[in-house]
């Protein structure tokens, strides 16, 4: 039985095949933005401690 494919599908496949480096750029920009190394339970305490409290209406001039 065939598979079907969407012509979404079919255009992206043949973009990746015509452009190889596009799923390069892709993970180097998912990296970039999304995968964070993990933050230690101590560092993540010293963060939180060090925030400062935003006031409850931001365009007060007091």
């Amino acid at each position: 039985m065939a598979h079907y494919q969407s012509k979404i599908t079919l255009f992206l496949n043949d973009l990746k095949s015509q452009n190889p480096e596009i799923e390069k750029g892709q993970l180097e920009g998912r990296a970039l933005l999304w995968d964070k190394k993990p933050i230690s339970l101590d560092e993540q305490k010293r963060n939180k401690l060090a925030r400062i409290r935003q006031k409850p209406y931001v365009y007060s001039n007091d």
